[in-house]
């Protein structure tokens, strides 16, 4: 039985982002199985609006960075100020202590500020300056990124890749559904008169009823079944990793949960492929862009269903 609230804010994202149901139902799979989101697309199609609408649904809050080629990791993660008053330094939060923090155009930053971001991705807590803080929860981060090939880009290390769970696009609207945005309200207008359907308890407890999803034996062996045929296929410069394997197994959970079932099915898995696989598998010669949907569809095909 499907869930009201989730439910809800599908229908709330929907009215705001047109003709986009499967990514946006994707990036709520992402939130509820605990993962980061990365978005990559062209500058205008709505990577920055959707990180608003889902901070907002969720009654969460919220801050964004824009990411620049001089930035650095203290702009992210705070600095300590001295205070003459009391003599002593006070360490002044930056922006990354919120519940979603937006990475604008992350890869418009050097590795050294993007670096800024791995332990609190991973960990959820920060180290500044020999103190560890922690973040608060739920913590998430939404980054979106401009295709590699634009001027003034530099490329996501593998290790920051890895540790966003799902990476999707949005792409251009089809006719019908740019034609309603064209006229339409204004889009920043009907994110500020959204209201909240959850806050930040009721989402938790989703995403602990998402874990309790159930995941059979025979389902866990098609799992390790896709990731072995990429470790071994002469195609990939590497296969899925562990990591990997636990990122398509949460997201298919979450997937399932917006099915309204308790269960997993391979379907599930199969449906949520395309983003795990979109930033960890690249041809051994790195000379085109993969084709995500095209990876996923050759990877279904060639493992049978347990």
């Amino acid at each position: 039985m499907r869930l009201p609230e989730l439910e809800a804010i599908l229908a709330d994202i929907n009215r705001i982002i047109l003709g986009k149901e499967r990514p946006i139902r994707l990036s709520l799979a992402c939130l509820l199985a605990r993962g980061h989101l990365l978005i990559e697309d062209l500058p205008g199609v709505g990577k920055t609006t959707l990180a608003h609408v889902l901070a907002r649904v969720l009654g969460l809050d919220f801050q964004r960075i824009q990411f620049t080629s001089d930035m650095l990791p203290a702009d992210i993660l705070g600095i300590s100020i001295f205070d003459r008053d009391s003599g002593a330094f006070h360490f002044h939060p930056g922006p990354i202590f919120t519940q979603v923090v937006l990475a604008d155009e992350i890869n418009r930053a050097t590795p050294k500020a993007q670096s800024a971001l791995l332990e609190a991705m991973e960990e959820r807590q920060v180290t500044a300056e020999g103190k560890t803080r922690a973040l608060p929860q739920p913590f998430f981060v939404i980054a979106t990124q401009n295709p590699t090939h634009q001027i003034g880009t530099f490329p996501l290390p593998e290790s920051q890749l890895d540790r966003f769970l799902l990476k999707i696009e949005l792409g251009y609207p089809d006719p019908a559904a740019e034609r309603e945005l064209l006229a339409g309200a204004d889009r920043q207008q009907m994110v500020a008169n959204l209201n909240p359907r959850i806050d930040p308890k009721n989402l938790i407890e989703l995403q602990d009823r998402t874990r309790a999803v159930h995941a059979s034996a025979a389902l866990i062996d098609y799992v390790q079944a896709l990731a072995a045929h990429t470790r071994t296929s002469p195609k990939w410069q590497a296969g899925l990793s562990p990591r990997a394997c636990l990122a398509l197994l949460a997201v298919a959970r979450a997937w399932a949960l917006l099915d309204g079932r308790d269960h997993v099915l391979p379907e599930d898995v199969q449906s949520v492929l395309p983003g795990i696989v979109a930033h960890r598998l690249r041809p051994l010669e790195d000379t085109a862009r993969t084709d995500a949907d095209a990876v996923a569809a050759a990877l279904i095909e060639a493992v049978p269903l347990p």
